[in-house]
């Protein structure tokens, strides 16, 4: 990974909550892959998108992945994280 490449990555990361390893995924026998953060299944990914997503996976670092993984997701953290009791 170039230098370019690093410094891209920690603009998009300006928290540094990727390195907390909060994304991971699971995939299963039928070609679906479960994307989880925090424990949650967040994502699930089917047929070609499994797997094309698995194939870019292969050759990323730890931290990569956690980013490849939190645009997979996209921005589903707005308005569903709040759990109300009652």
């Amino acid at each position: 990974m170039s230098e370019g490449q690093k410094k891209d990555n920690r603009e998009k990361d300006k928290r540094g909550r990727l390195k907390e390893m909060m994304f991971d995924f699971q995939a299963a026998k039928d070609g679906k892959v479960f994307i989880s953060w925090m424990g949650k299944v967040v994502k699930i990914l089917k047929w070609q998108e499994a797997q094309r997503f698995l194939k870019r996976l292969e050759t990323l670092s730890d931290y990569d992945k956690q980013l490849a993984m939190a645009k997979v997701t996209g921005n589903f953290k707005r308005g569903n994280e709040k759990l109300y009791k009652r």
